[in-house]
C-alpha cells in the first residue's frame, strides 16, 4: 500500500484497477516465484522488441543490478511525454499507471506487437516497490518514479534504492525534465525492483532464462542486438551480446540436434480474414465493428538424421509454448501435404495400405512457426496460446502450398532433398508400424518359456520386474564364469560378442538389422525411439559388465550410445548402471595358523596405495600380484564377490542432467563429422590422464 495516507482522489483513480493487480498479481503474470518475476521482466523487453519490430531502434539493453532491480534500454522513439487528451495526464504516466492503456489498441501505433493487452508495462509497476523510467525525446530527458504504482519523487541524496524517502505527487504531472540531449537521441529506460511484498524470498531472475530469450528474440528479429550485463557476480560485469542477421533460417540451424537430410526451408506467405471486435463509438457506447486483418506467416524448417522433434512457435516474436491455432494449421498441412506427396510417388516408396502419422512426419523435424498480426488472441496474460481461430486456415494454406512448391521443385538439389525426406517419412511409418506389431505378438514376462527371445539370453526366474537386474555381458568366457557367478533368482544374462554397431552413426534400419542391438532391444522388451514404453521393461535395472580395459571403455560407451538414442527413459529413470570390476588381486599372507587375505583394487594409484601401506607394517604379499585383463580370467567366487553379489559390488548409475549437453557430446565423440572430434583430442591431450581408462 501506499505510505502517505493524504492523497487525492486523483491518486485513488490511478490506484482502483493496480491496486487489483497487486491483490492478485497471479491473474497477470501467472504466479509469485522466479517465474512471475521473469514474466514481469518480458513484459519491459517486448515493450522495447515491440519498437524495433516496427523499425525503431536495433540495440536494447538488459543489466542486472547487484541490488536486485533489473534495468532496460532501448535507443527507440521514447514514451509519448506529451498530455493525454482523455486522462490529463502525460503519456508516461499513462503507459504505467492505466490497465489497458498504450500504443497497442486499433491507433496504428503497432502493426504487430508482442504486448497485447496493454497491461504490460502498468503491471510490474505495480508489483514493483520502486520504478525508475527515463525517456530521451524532444531534446530533453524527462524522468518519473513510482513506488508501488503511485508517482511521486524519491529521496536519493545518499545513493538510489528503493526504501528511501517517498513523497507522493499531490496534483500536477509528475513527469519532470532533468537535462538535455540531442533533438535526434530518442529512447527509454527502465528500472525497477521487484516488490518483496508480492514475490516469494526465494525468487530471482534466472540467468539461463534471459541468456535463452535474448538470443530466440535476436533469432526472430535479424539485425537487432540485445545486450545482457549482469552486475549480480561482484565485482565484474559479465556481458552477452547477441545478433543475427540470418533469421529463423540461422535459429533452426542452432536448434538442430543432429545432421540434416534437407536444408533448412523458408516458407513464406500472408492472408486477410475478418474479425468482429468491440469498440468505443463516439458517445462512449460499446459496439461491434467488423475489421479486416493481415496474418504474415514465416516458417523455417528441415530434416535430420535423428528422430527428436524441436518445433518452437511464436506470435509477433512471442513464445508460444503451448501451441495454439498456428502450430495447429502447421500441423494438420505438413500431414495433408505428405501425404499426398507419399501417395503420388508410391510406386517407388511402397508405402503399401498403410497412411503416414503424425509422428512419422515429425520424427526429426526441426522448426520455427512464427505469425505476425495485430492484435492476436492469447488465452490468459501469459500469452502461451493463440487463439485467434482465422490463423490456422491461414498458416496451413501457405505451408501446403510453399511445401509442395519445394517438394515437386524440379531443381537437383531439391529433388534429391524431397527424395531423402519421403524416404525416410516412409521408414520411420513402417518402423513405427514393426514395432506396434512387436509390441502387440511380444509375450509377458509370465509365458517367457514360449517366446521368441534369443537363445543366448540366461534368463533369472523371477517374473516380476521391481529387482531384477540384466547383464549385459562382454564375450563368451565372461558369460561362463558369470552363469556360475549370479544368483539365478533375479540376474539375467545377455552375452555380446565384441564391439556392437556405432548407433550415433547408422541409420535407424541398420540398428534394427544388427544382431546385437536387436537382441538387446527385443531382451529389455519396452521398444526403441519414439515407441519406447519404459513400464514395459522387463528387468528394474540393465548393468553393463565389461572388461576394465580400453576396449571394455570403448564397448560401454557403444551400449550407452544404443540406450540414449533409442532408449533413453531407462537412463532417465536411472536404471542403466557400469559394472566395476576391479583390476588387481592382492594376497597379504598372514603368519601362523590366520588365514589370508585377499584385497582387490581398481585403479593403478589404489594398489600402489596399498602396497605402500603393506611395506610400512612390514606385512608380506604374494608375488606376482594377478592383474585380471578381462572378466574372463576371475573364478566364479571372485567375480560374484566384487562384482555381481549386491552386498559386495559396487556400480555405477549412469545419469543425464542435462540431456541437450549429453546429446551434444554424444554426436561429437560417436557421430558423423570427424573433424570436431580430431580437435576436441588434441585439444584435450594436455588434460588427458592415462589411469583414467586403464591402469
Amino acid at each position: 500500500m501506499v505510505s502517505n495516507t493524504e492523497y487525492s482522489a486523483r491518486h485513488l483513480s490511478v490506484l482502483e484497477g493496480l491496486e487489483a493487480v497487486r491483490k492478485r498479481p497471479g491473474m497477470y503474470i501467472g504466479s509469485t516465484d522466479s517465474r512471475g518475476l521473469m514474466h514481469c521482466l518480458w513484459e519491459i523487453i517486448d515493450n522495447s522488441v515491440d519498437e524495433a519490430l516496427a523499425g525503431h531502434g536495433n540495440e536494447i539493453g538488459i543489466r542486472l543490478h547487484a541490488d536486485s532491480s533489473v534495468e532496460v534500454t532501448d535507443a527507440a522513439r521514447g514514451i509519448p511525454v506529451d498530455i493525454e487528451p482523455k486522462t490529463g495526464l502525460s503519456g508516461v504516466e499513462v503507459v504505467f499507471t492505466k490497465l489497458h492503456a498504450g500504443g497497442k489498441f486499433g491507433s496504428g501505433s503497432y502493426a504487430a506487437s508482442g504486448g497485447l493487452h496493454g497491461v504490460g508495462a502498468s503491471v510490474v509497476n505495480a508489483l514493483s516497490e520502486r520504478l525508475d523510467v527515463e525517456v530521451d525525446r524532444d531534446g530533453k530527458t524527462w524522468a518519473m518514479s513510482f513506488r508501488r504504482g503511485e508517482p511521486g519523487i524519491f529521496d536519493d541524496s545518499k545513493g538510489i534504492a528503493p526504501t528511501n524517502a517517498f513523497v507522493a505527487s499531490e496534483d500536477g504531472s509528475p513527469l519532470r525534465s532533468i537535462g538535455k540531449v540531442a533533438k535526434n537521441v530518442t529512447g527509454t529506460r527502465v528500472r525497477y525492483w521487484a516488490d518483496p511484498q508480492i514475490f516469494i524470498k526465494d525468487a530471482a531472475f534466472a540467468t539461463d532464462e534471459l541468456v535463452a530469450r535474448a538470443r530466440q528474440t535476436a533469432f526472430l528479429v535479424p539485425g537487432l542486438q540485445l545486450t545482457i550485463d549482469d552486475k549480480r557476480t561482484g565485482e565484474t560485469t559479465e556481458t552477452q551480446k547477441f545478433k543475427f542477421d540470418g533469421g529463423l533460417s540461422e535459429f533452426v540451424e542452432f536448434l538442430a540436434p543432429d545432421a540434416g537430410i534437407t536444408d533448412v526451408w523458408r516458407l513464406q506467405g500472408e492472408g486477410e480474414f475478418t474479425e468482429t471486435v468491440p469498440v468505443l463509438d463516439a458517445s462512449g457506447n460499446m459496439v461491434t465493428q467488423d475489421v479486416k486483418r493481415n496474418c504474415q506467416v514465416e516458417v523455417a524448417l528441415r530434416w535430420g538424421t535423428g528422430y527428436d522433434t524441436t518445433v518452437k512457435s511464436y506470435v509477433n516474436i512471442i513464445a508460444t509454448p503451448k501451441g495454439g491455432s498456428h502450430i495447429a494449421g502447421f500441423e494438420s498441412a505438413l500431414l495433408k501435404t505428405l501425404r499426398a506427396q507419399v501417395e503420388a510417388n508410391s510406386r517407388k516408396l511402397k508405402p503399401g495400405n498403410d497412411k503416414i502419422e503424425k509422428e512419422d512426419i515429425f520424427a526429426g523435424l526441426t522448426a520455427v512457426v512464427a505469425v505476425r498480426l495485430a492484435e492476436p488472441q492469447f488465452e490468459g496474460q501469459t500469452k502461451e496460446i493463440l487463439g485467434t481461430p482465422a490463423v490456422r486456415n491461414i498458416v496451413a494454406n501457405v505451408i501446403n502450398a510453399r511445401l509442395t512448391e519445394r517438394l515437386e521443385s524440379s531443381k537437383r538439389d531439391d529433388k534429391a532433398q524431397a527424395a531423402l525426406l519421403l524416404e525416410k517419412v516412409v521408414a520411420e511409418m513402417k518402423a513405427r508400424i514393426s514395432a506396434r506389431t512387436h509390441k502387440e505378438t511380444q509375450r509377458r514376462k509370465s509365458a517367457l518359456e514360449n517366446s521368441s527371445l534369443p537363445t543366448k539370453l540366461v534368463d533369472c526366474r523371477s517374473q516380476e520386474t521391481e529387482g531384477t537386474e540384466l547383464f549385459i555381458v562382454e564375450g563368451d568366457s565372461a558369460l561362463g564364469t558369470a552363469k556360475l557367478a549370479r544368483n539365478s533368482e533375479f540376474q539375467a544374462l545377455l552375452p555380446i560378442r565384441g564391439k556392437i554397431l556405432n548407433v550415433q552413426k547408422a541409420s535407424i534400419s541398420d540398428m534394427l538389422s544388427n544382431n546385437e542391438c536387436a537382441s538387446i532391444i527385443q531382451v529389455i522388451g519396452a521398444g526403441s525411439g519414439r515407441t519406447f514404453d519404459i513400464d514395459q521393461a522387463r528387468y528394474g535395472k540393465v548393468i553393463l559388465m565389461s572388461d576394465a580395459d580400453v576396449d571394455g571403455a570403448h564397448i560401454r560407451t557403444l551400449l550407452l550410445t544404443l540406450f540414449f538414442k533409442y532408449m533413453r527413459p531407462m537412463i532417465e529413470n536411472g536404471r542403466v548402471f557400469a559394472a566395476v570390476p576391479p583390476l588387481h588381486r592382492v594376497v597379504i599372507m598372514n603368519p601362523g595358523t590366520k588365514p589370508n587375505e585377499t584385497v582387490y583394487t581398481y585403479s593403478q594409484a589404489e594398489l600402489e596405495t596399498l602396497l605402500a601401506k603393506l611395506e610400512k607394517t612390514g606385512k608380506r604379499y604374494q608375488e606376482p600380484i594377478q592383474r585380471y585383463k578381462g572378466l574372463g580370467e576371475m573364478d566364479a567366487d571372485q567375480l560374484a564377490e566384487t562384482t555381481m553379489d549386491k552386498s559386495h559390488r559396487s556400480l555405477r548409475r549412469v545419469t543425464m542432467a542435462d540431456a541437450a549437453a549429453v546429446e551434444k557430446m554424444f554426436e561429437l565423440l560417436m557421430g558423423n563429422e570427424v573433424a570436431p572430434r580430431r580437435d576436441f583430442i588434441v585439444d584435450s591431450a594436455d588434460t588427458f590422464e592415462r589411469d583414467r581408462i586403464d591402469a
